[in-house]
């Protein structure tokens, strides 16, 4: 017999920490696979590992940072500190089953024998009818058993992050089992203290796959436990280029100032937003390639990356449009110049018994191969969830979400954490409180056919954005998006004080405070 209750949520991240606390007045079952909560913040950080935002930037609208204007970034174990601290406050902790993993999930709703009639549904319903809709299997690390759960709403918070890394394929006789040496992907490696994970790399040849922010920190702690008389280079493998920004300071100017305010995003398309903003958007194209180039000036007058390659062919405000965006530790440059840090830019490559090979015949001799080659998110919703919702979950790579929340053909589900803009911790908290709210029937959703219009109409911005789309992002129409949100909830969309403020200031999640909705 299944334990029921009106909500579950799956992972005790930063989106099943704000979901459980918006929804709190339901008394939500959490259940984490882990004995702690934070997800990638404690499960896939290094030592090295800090905060992307400032702290401002990267806070819940109820729970402001102490020294939230302390210009520095924070480090991981400030940023769990804060989220203990955030789910403490709020009576969330008490809710969180840990070590409790997530098995298998059921649909049981009003057409079990057909979900195909559910899927194909012209409205969607309220998310609390009074009967279960989804079974959910639970298993502890203290037992084989598995226990049942039954929810009204089951709300989806795993993310996209950690878990299940994504390891290269490699021709037969081309893979790590050729390799003499030592291979872990960068989750593995997260698992190791502080003395074993510098006895690994300690003098030794250490070869980096990959070039965003996991890959970067690697290479500078590589770096910094071969400072010795016999420290050996790490070498990082560059796969693809992407841009990558020293601080948040452009020329002098804020960084928010080119893509972060309202006035900044006017330039940019946005889903809905008619004939005329269209012929506004095409004639304003030079605007926006200036900013991005602007940007482009600064960094390579900054950063030395026409003398290691690692100039990228493609426009800033690609990389900025799909979240591929990283903030570059001041160390990487200062130890590639020192010779403890390498630059090898190769599309492909493979293992050979004393190293990697690359695809121009060159190789390199290695005794630890680190893979910063990312995560399968969508893999670990397919491992869970039933058919015939298991082949709905992607279109192009994207999460086709309604407000980055709900699957318009998976009834009384939510997703949180599977949309990427400038702060995720603001993403997913405003998009949570669209959810309490559609949960108490404040409002109605549209139906499944104009949800599906807005979700591809959303696809199709960031397809026009970047050539990297194929992960969800609404970075250049953030604002736009929340706004969207508001006015759904019956909240103002334009939450400043002023006009100026409004139109030049960046957004935060201070500027959604619950007290300045409309009554």
């Amino acid at each position: 017999m299944a334990i029921f209750s009106k909500i579950g949520i799956v992972g005790a991240g930063i989106s099943g920490i704000a979901a459980a606390k918006q929804l709190r007045k339901y008394d939500p079952i959490i259940f984490e696979a882990t004995d702690s909560l934070g997800g990638v913040w404690k499960h896939c950080s290094y030592r090295s590992t800090k905060l992307q935002t400032p702290r401002c930037d990267y806070e819940f609208s109820d729970f402001p940072w102490t020294q939230r204007d302390n210009s520095s970034f924070p480090t991981h174990l400030e940023v769990l500190e804060y989220l203990h601290s955030y789910a403490t406050h709020f009576g969330v902790v008490e809710l969180i089953k840990f070590s409790s993993k997530v098995v298998e999930i059921r649909f049981v709703g009003n057409h079990a024998n057909d979900p195909d009639d559910q899927v194909n549904s012209n409205g969607y319903g309220n998310l609390l009818n009074g009967q279960p809709v989804w079974e959910v299997a639970v298993q502890t690390s203290e037992s084989d058993t598995v226990e049942w759960y039954a929810f009204e709403l089951l709300v989806i918070c795993t993310g996209k992050y950690g878990d299940v890394p994504i390891i290269p394929q490699f021709p037969h006789n081309k893979g790590p089992e050729v390799f003499k040496g030592q291979v872990l992907h960068s989750l593995d490696y997260c698992k190791l203290d502080e003395e074993n994970s510098v006895q690994l790399l300690k003098d030794k040849k250490v070869v980096v796959v990959g070039y965003k922010k996991s890959a970067i920190d690697l290479a500078v702690e590589c770096a910094k436990a071969n400072q010795g008389p016999d420290g050996q280079p790490c070498t990082i493998v560059v796969r693809t280029l992407h841009w990558t920004i020293p601080h948040y300071s452009i020329w002098g100017l804020p960084f928010y100032l080119f893509y972060s305010t309202r006035a900044s995003q006017f330039l940019h398309e946005r889903p809905n937003q008619g004939i005329l903003r269209n012929i506004f958007c095409k004639l304003l194209s030079p605007v926006r390639n200036a900013m991005s180039k602007i940007i482009e000036s600064y960094l390579v007058w900054r950063l030395p990356l026409e003398k290691y390659g690692l100039k990228p062919d493609h426009p800033f405000v690609e990389d900025y449009g799909s979240c591929q965006m990283a903030i570059l530790p001041e160390e990487l440059f200062e130890e590639a110049e020192k010779g403890m840090i390498d630059f090898k830019k190769a599309s492909k490559w493979c293992f050979w018994e004393g190293g990697v090979e690359f695809d121009d015949n060159t190789k390199l001799e290695a005794d630890v191969v680190l893979l910063a080659t990312g995560f399968d998110g969508k893999r670990k919703l397919r491992n869970i969830l039933p058919e015939p919702f298991r082949s709905l979950l992607e279109t192009e790579g994207m999460m086709p979400l309604y407000r980055g929340t709900i699957h318009p053909l998976i009834p009384n589900m939510a997703f949180v954490g599977y949309i990427e803009s400038v702060s995720n911790l603001h993403t997913a908290e405003i998009r949570c409180k669209w959810l309490s709210r559609l949960a108490d029937n404040y409002f109605k959703l549209p139906s499944v056919g104009q949800m599906l219009e807005q979700t591809q109409k959303e696809m199709g911005i960031m397809r026009k954005t970047t050539r990297f789309y194929k992960r969800s992002c609404i970075s250049t129409f953030s604002i736009n998006h929340t706004d969207e949100i508001c006015e759904e909830m019956g909240w103002k969309s334009w939450r400043k004080n002023n006009w100026l403020a409004e139109a030049f200031s960046p957004y935060c999640s201070q500027d959604y405070q619950e007290q300045k909705h409309i009554d």
